[in-house]
C-alpha cells in the first residue's frame, strides 16, 4: 500500500518525520518497504500565477511571451512553449530559484532574445506525472502569488507499506490513519465517509435503474446511486496529485473519484454510464460457460460458471470485483452515472482473478473479504465528490440489495486470560483505552469485556486470541516479559533425530563446508536440467511464480544454484552443504483431514546434501584438486561414522544427473552385522548437468538424515578399550574379476577374519597382464589384534586360511 504522507497527515498528524513514523508502525506490525520522494524536492518558489497576456514570440513560431501576475508587484515575463497557454488562465509557476524534480535550480534565461523570469509548468515539471503536451490549468479560485503547496502537496513523501493479507482495512489511507492514531495517540480526524451529499429532485433512484442479485452466494450486498447532469472532465490538481502520489494514473473526474474513494476508505467502486446500461437493469449472477466480454483493458475474456458477473439486460457489463466492461464505460460524453459499491465473496474473486490472470487494485481488496457496511459508507463519500467535482445532481434514494444483513461481531475477552497469555497484567483501563483507540467498543461483564468489533475489522478479529494480539502490539511487544508457557511435568529436550542432525551438520562445518539455505520450491525447468523431467513431483496449487511451482524432490538444485552464484562472483572453489526437507508424492494415501479436494499427500523427509567443486584448495606448490567421487565419498563416510554406522557402496546407474560409472548408492552398515540399508547416493555430476549451471565439474552426495536417525534410534554408544597388546599386520593381494566391487571383497575378508581382524583397508589396485585380462588385483592391509593377549602366529594363520577360503567362494584368490 502506497500512502502519501501529506494525505495521511490530513487525517492523523503524529508530528513525526515519515521515517520515524514508519519505525513506530513497524513495531505494531505494519512493515515499511521504503519511503519515496514525490513531486519536487522543495515547494519553495512554486506559486499560483495568472496569465494576463500571451503574445507571439517575435523570433520563434512555437513560443509565446506571457505576462504573468505572480503576486509580487510587477508582473513577470515568462516565455512558454505550451500550445494551450492563453490569457486569463490560472497556472502553476516556478520562480527563479525553485528546484525542479530533476534537482536543477531554475534561473532567469534568455530564450530567442527574450528574458524569461520563471516557468509555467506542465505536469511532469511538477513531478505529478509524465504529461508534457501542455501546461496545467488551475481553477480560478486561488489568488496570484498563493503558494502552490496550499493547493496540492507538490513536495511530499510516500510510504510503501507491506500490508498483511488479514488487514484489508489497512489498504486505505484512513485505515493507516487509524493505526497511527492508536500507535501514537495523535488525534484522528472524523471518518470521511460519515457525511453524505444532499439529494435533489422528486424522482428516485429506482425510477432510473433496478438491481437484482440472482446468485446471493457470490454477492453479499450491492448498492447503487444515480447521478444526473454529470460533467466529465479533468480532476482538480489536488486530486490528481494524491492519486499520482499513491501510484494511480488520473483519467477523468468520475473515474478518479472511484479510485480516490477506494484509496481513502478501502472500498472499491465502479461507475457505469447509465445510458449505456442496457435496459437500465443490473443483474448479479454467475457466468454461463463460454460467455465473453471485453474488459476496460481492451481484452476479450471468456468466462466459466464459477465466475461472478455484473450484467445488464442483454449480457455481461463487468467482472465482479475485478474490472468493468467497455460496454458501459464512462466517457467524455457521459451525463448520467450509476455508481456501484458492492460486497463480493472474497474467495470467488480470488479464484476468478487467478483463472483470468487478471489482478486489479479492486480485486486485491475484495479477495480479502470486505464488510458490507463499507459499501454504503463509500457511497456517501463518492456522492459528495460527484456533486462537488462533477456538478452532478444526486438522485434521491439508494438502491440497496442486501439479502442477509450481518450482525455486529461481539467477542468476550477475559482479563485474567489476557494476563495469562501475555505473561503480564495490563491495567484494565489501559486495555479499554487501546481497544477504543482501534475502534472497538467494550462493556464490562464481570472479569471480562464484551468487545464489539468494528465492521472494518470484522474479517480479522473473530476470537479472543485476536483481541489479545491487538492489545499486545499496541501496548508494545518489547514491554512483555520473556516467559515460557506453563506445562505440567514437561521437560524440554531434543529428540534423537534432532540431536543427530545437529551433530551431522557440525561435522560438515568442522570439515570446512559452508551451509546454505535454499528455497523449498523449484521449477519444472530446473528438474529438466537435472534430466528429471519425468520424475513425479508435488506441484503447488498457488505458486509464487513458475520458478517456485513444485516442491523439491532433492536438495541438489539449491546447491547448484548457490555454486553458480558464487562462481559468477569469483568464488569458484566451493564446499557447500544444506540440511533441509525434501518432498515427494506419498502414493495412494488419503489426504489429511481438512485438505482441499484432490490434494496430494506428501512424503516429507529431512536430507543432508553436499556439493564440492574442488577436493583440495590450490597451494603455491600444486593446483587445486578436482572434485571427484572419492572426495564426496569421504564426507559421506565421515557422516556415517558420526552416526555410529559404517559406509558401504554399490554401483549406481539410474540417477541421470550423475556421471555413469562414477556414482554409488550409499549403504549404512549397523553394528552387529545387520543387512545394509540404502541411505542416499554419492557421485560426480554428469558433465551435461554441470554445464547447465556453468560449472566445469562437481561431486556431490545426499543422505537421508531421517533414515540415519531411524537406524540408530535406541542404539547405545560403545567404545573399544585401548589395549597394550601389539597388533599383527599383514598385507594380502586378492585377484578377482574386475567387476567385483572392492567393498564386497572387504566385507568378505572382514566376516572371515572374525573378531581378531580389527581393521581392513584397501591401499592399492593393479590391472594388467600379470593377473590376466578381465581381472584385478586388490591390495588389502589387515590388522589382527586381541584385547587380552598377544596373538600367536598360528592364530593369525588360522584366520588367514579362513579368509582365503571365503574369497574362493566369490571367485577370488590370493596372489603369490
Amino acid at each position: 500500500m502506497r500512502v502519501p504522507y501529506a494525505w495521511l497527515r490530513e487525517y492523523c498528524d503524529p508530528g513525526l518525520s515519515a521515517a520515524d513514523l514508519a519505525e513506530r508502525l513497524d513495531l505494531t506490525g505494519t512493515e515499511l518497504e521504503r519511503i519515496e520522494a514525490v513531486g519536487v524536492p522543495s515547494a519553495d518558489g512554486f506559486v499560483v500565477g495568472r496569465v494576463l497576456a500571451a503574445e507571439q514570440h517575435p523570433n520563434a513560431d512555437r513560443l509565446r511571451v506571457c505576462t504573468v501576475d505572480v503576486g509580487a508587484g510587477e508582473p513577470s515575463t515568462i516565455v512558454c512553449g505550451a500550445p494551450n497557454v492563453a490569457a486569463g488562465q490560472t497556472v502553476p509557476v516556478a520562480l527563479p530559484g525553485a528546484t525542479m524534480p530533476d534537482g536543477t535550480t531554475l534561473g532567469k534565461a534568455k530564450l530567442r532574445g527574450v528574458e524569461s523570469a520563471g516557468m509555467i509548468l506542465a505536469e511532469d515539471e511538477l513531478g505529478l506525472g509524465d504529461e508534457h503536451s501542455g501546461i496545467v490549468v488551475l481553477d480560478d479560485g486561488p489568488a496570484a502569488g498563493t503558494p502552490l503547496a496550499e493547493l496540492a502537496a507538490i513536495a511530499d513523501e510516500a510510504l510503501e507499506l507491506e500490508i498483511t493479507p488479514n488487514r484489508p482495512d489497512c489498504l486505505a489511507v484512513y485505515g493507516i490513519a487509524r493505526e497511527v492514531h492508536a500507535a501514537t495517540g495523535a488525534a484522528l480526524a472524523p471518518d470521511p465517509t460519515e457525511a453524505d451529499a444532499e439529494p435533489s429532485g422528486t424522482d428516485t433512484a429506482t425510477d432510473h435503474a433496478s438491481v437484482e442479485i440472482a446468485d446471493p452466494d457470490i454477492c453479499l450486498r450491492f448498492t447503487a446511486r444515480v447521478f444526473e447532469d454529470v460533467k466529465v472532465g479533468p480532476s482538480p490538481l489536488w486530486l490528481r496529485q494524491r492519486l499520482i502520489a499513491a501510484g494511480q494514473r488520473p483519467i477523468s473526474n468520475v473515474v478518479d473519484i472511484t479510485n480516490y474513494v477506494m484509496l481513502l476508505c478501502g472500498q472499491p467502486l465502479h461507475a457505469f454510464d447509465l445510458d449505456a446500461v442496457r435496459g437500465s437493469r443490473i443483474v448479479v449472477r454467475r457466468a454461463r460457460d463460454g460467455e465473453t466480454m471485453t474488459t476496460l483493458d481492451d481484452v476479450e475474456r471468456t468466462f466459466d460458471a464459477s465466475m461472478a458477473l455484473v450484467c445488464d439486460a442483454e449480457g455481461p457489463s463487468g467482472i465482479a470485483g475485478i474490472m468493468g466492461g467497455q460496454v458501459s464505460e464512462v466517457s467524455a460524453a457521459t451525463t448520467r452515472v450509476l455508481m456501484e459499491a458492492a460486497t463480493w465473496v472474497g474467495p470467488n474473486v480470488l479464484k476468478t482473478s487467478k483463472a483470468l490472470a487478471l489482478r486489479s487494485e479492486a480485486s486485491t481488496r475484495f479477495e480479502k473479504q470486505l464488510h458490507p457496511e463499507q459499501a454504503i459508507a463509500a457511497q456517501r463519500l463518492a456522492a459528495r465528490l460527484m456533486v462537488d467535482l462533477c456538478g452532478a445532481r444526486l438522485v434521491p434514494g439508494t438502491i440497496d440489495a442486501y439479502p442477509d444483513p450481518l450482525a455486529p461481531t461481539v467477542v468476550t475477552l477475559g482479563l485474567d486470560r489476557l494476563a495469562g497469555i501475555l505473561g503480564v497484567r495490563i491495567d484494565d483501563v489501559e486495555v479499554e483505552r487501546i481497544l477504543a483507540s482501534l475502534g472497538f467498543s467494550s462493556a464490562r461483564d464481570g472479569d471480562a469485556l464484551a468487545v464489539t468489533v468494528p465492521h472494518w475489522r470484522d474479517a480479522d478479529v473473530r476470537r479472543e486470541a485476536d483481541l489479545v494480539e491487538e492489545i499486545a502490539r499496541m501496548h508494545g511487544l518489547d514491554k512483555l516479559p520473556t516467559t515460557l508457557p506453563a506445562r505440567e511435568r514437561a521437560v524440554g529436550r531434543l529428540t534423537h533425530g534432532q540431536r543427530l542432525r545437529r551433530r551431522l551438520e557440525d561435522a560438515l562445518r568442522d570439515r570446512g563446508m559452508d551451509e546454505i539455505v535454499a528455497w523449498s520450491f523449484t521449477a519444472p525447468a530446473t528438474l529438466a536440467k537435472l534430466r528429471l523431467g519425468d520424475a513425479p513431483t508435488l506441484a503447488l496449487a498457488n505458486p509464487l511464480s513458475e520458478d517456485h511451482s513444485v516442491l523439491r524432490p532433492l536438495l541438489l538444485p539449491g546447491l547448484l544454484d548457490a555454486a553458480r552464484h558464487n562462481a559468477a562472483h569469483g568464488a569458484a572453489g566451493l564446499a557447500l552443504f544444506e540440511s533441509a526437507h525434501v518432498y515427494a508424492p506419498a502414493g495412494p494415501l488419503e489426504a489429511p483431514a481438512g485438505s482441499p479436494a484432490g490434494a496430494t499427500p506428501a512424503a516429507e523427509r529431512h536430507h543432508l546434501a553436499g556439493l564440492l567443486t574442488e577436493s583440495a584448495p590450490a597451494t603455491w606448490r600444486s593446483p587445486a584438486g578436482a572434485a571427484d567421487y572419492f572426495a564426496a565419498k569421504g564426507y559421506a563416510e565421515a557422516l556415517l561414522a558420526v552416526a555410529g554406522l559404517e559406509l558401504a557402496v554399490e554401483p549406481l546407474r539410474d540417477r541421470p544427473y550423475l556421471h555413469p560409472g562414477r556414482a554409488a548408492v550409499a549403504l549404512a552398515l549397523a553394528p552387529g552385522g545387520a543387512e545394509p540399508v540404502e541411505v542416499g547416493w554419492i557421485g560426480e555430476l554428469h558433465p551435461l548437468v554441470a554445464g547447465e549451471w556453468d560449472l566445469d565439474g562437481a561431486a556431490a552426495f545426499e543422505l537421508d538424515a531421517d533414515r540415519l536417525a531411524e537406524l540408530t534410534e535406541g542404539a547405545l554408544a560403545t567404545f573399544d578399550d585401548v589395549t597394550g597388546f601389539p597388533a599383527v599386520r599383514q598385507d594380502i593381494a586378492v585377484v578377482t574379476t574386475a567387476d567385483l566391487p572392492a567393498a564386497r571383497i572387504a566385507e568378505v575378508v572382514r566376516d572371515a577374519g572374525g573378531e581378531l581382524l580389527a581393521n581392513v583397508a584397501v591401499f592399492d589396485v593393479y590391472e594388467g597382464e600379470q593377473v590376466g585380462e578381465g581381472n584385478r588385483s586388490l591390495a588389502l592391509a589387515l590388522e589382527f589384534r586381541a584385547p587380552d593377549r598377544t596373538l600367536t602366529e598360528d592364530e593369525v594363520g588360522e584366520r588367514r586360511v579362513a579368509i582365503e577360503g571365503a574369497l574362493a567362494q566369490i571367485g577370488g584368490r590370493l596372489r603369490g
